[in-house]
């Protein structure tokens, strides 16, 4: 495959990367075009982009398939990607910044910092008229609950806003309001609810909290420090070309989504901090290899080593959590609890999160790995559980030089 694209500072970086990431097998990786092939064939997917790496950097790319079938354009090192949900564990380490720049605690409630939360209540019952009964949670929600998805918080938006979630006419901070202003579904920290509202409001905190807006403060942090220049809320018009397009599965064949991509939809006045960015294999395997590193990329630390661990770690006890069995919630991103299923070649402790269209990202500590898959797939079969992870999972960690 061709590194063009990356130029030619790019590209020694990326051939120090590859060099120097010399614990997998290139026999074994080299299983991961059949095999992923088999996927493009039978119109499970268009095509795929698949990154595998270590502490030491990315050390293998593979590029199956058509990021455009009506074009024929192929998929390529570059592709963008929507990632949707991939977003939500970059909002969290947002979080943990700020925690470490003592601007918050996780243990803070929500209101400390929105005060448009102040009073909240909470769901007691429903009226044989379809009406609700209120009243006081026997806590505050706090950040930690936002962070593991505990928080009781509704996880859409009401219907009569119809299609606001994704076109989004209203500002964070408005948007953030309205939700404010809606009951608790459940106590605080009383179980698991996979919840998008509560992390666009951990968004609207990074905001107040740290002055900026919300992806100013993700740039300057975050993405610029570990060279993630392709990462993105808002589609530039250089990438467009690069853009990776949404299919869903219609008999037997693949068919474009018929909506508006999130970050090219008219009118929108705010990032989705729940979901909305865009990135390449590149960007993430810079991300993932800073964290596999303990919080540090090249000399540039994003986060000390000892929040991360907790970050990375069970916060959510014996919860039930997450869409695959075995699983628990740090703050922000999924944790292996129990490997089992599509994660029964990880090690306990693996962390990550998926993403609506197909997209996996998994770093696994204890076999210093990472793996990163993507694709643009809407209803993709199994969800976080799909084949395709799991075919991909299973050749990355063969190809462990052990």
């Amino acid at each position: 495959m061709s590194f063009r694209w990356l130029g030619w500072f790019g590209l020694l970086w990326l051939s120090a990367q590859v060099a120097s990431a010399a614990e997998f097998d290139d026999r074994i990786l080299s299983e991961l075009r059949p095999g992923v092939q088999t996927f493009v064939d039978d119109r499970t997917v268009s095509g795929a982009v698949i990154g595998i790496g270590s502490k030491a950097g990315l050390a293998h790319i593979e590029t199956v398939g058509l990021r455009d079938v009506e074009t024929g354009q192929p998929m390529t090192a570059d592709t963008v990607f929507l990632i949707a949900s991939m977003t939500k564990p970059i909002v969290a380490l947002a979080v943990l910044q700020l925690q470490e720049a003592g601007r918050l605690d996780v243990n803070d409630p929500v209101e400390k910092h929105l005060p448009e939360f102040a009073g909240q209540m909470l769901v007691a019952g429903k009226t044989d008229d379809g009406g609700v009964t209120l009243r006081k949670p026997s806590r505050p929600m706090a950040i930690r609950d936002l962070l593991t998805h505990t928080s009781g918080l509704p996880g859409g938006y009401p219907a009569k806003f119809g299609d606001f979630y994704f076109t989004r006419h209203l500002s964070l901070a408005e948007s953030i309001y309205l939700q404010s202003q809606r009951p608790l579904d459940f106590e605080p920290g009383s179980k698991w609810a996979y919840c998008n509202a509560g992390i666009d409001t951990l968004g609207r905190i990074v905001e107040v909290v740290s002055g900026q807006p919300f992806e100013a403060y993700l740039r300057r942090h975050i993405f610029h420090p570990l060279g993630m220049h392709d990462t993105e809320f808002f589609i530039r018009p250089d990438q467009r070309p690069r853009l990776a397009v949404i299919y869903e599965q219609k008999d037997g064949q693949l068919r474009t989504v018929p909506r508006p991509l999130i970050g090219l939809e008219p009118g929108a006045r705010h990032p989705m901090p729940a979901g909305g960015l865009c990135s390449t294999v590149a960007d993430l395997a810079k991300l993932y290899q800073c964290l596999l590193n303990g919080g540090e990329w090249h000399g540039r630390r994003i986060l000390q080593t000892a929040t991360l661990a907790e970050m990375t770690k069970t916060q959510t006890g014996d919860l039930r959590t997450g869409f695959t069995d075995g699983m628990s919630f740090g703050y922000g991103f999924a944790v292996v609890k129990e490997p089992k299923g599509v994660t029964a070649m990880l090690s306990p402790g693996t962390f990550g999160h998926g993403g609506a269209f197909g997209t996996q990202g998994w770093l696994d500590p204890q076999q210093d790995l990472f793996i990163i898959v993507l694709i643009q797939r809407a209803g993709m079969p199994g969800g976080d559980g799909h084949d395709l992870r799991r075919v991909v999972q299973e050749v990355a960690v063969r190809a462990l030089q052990k």
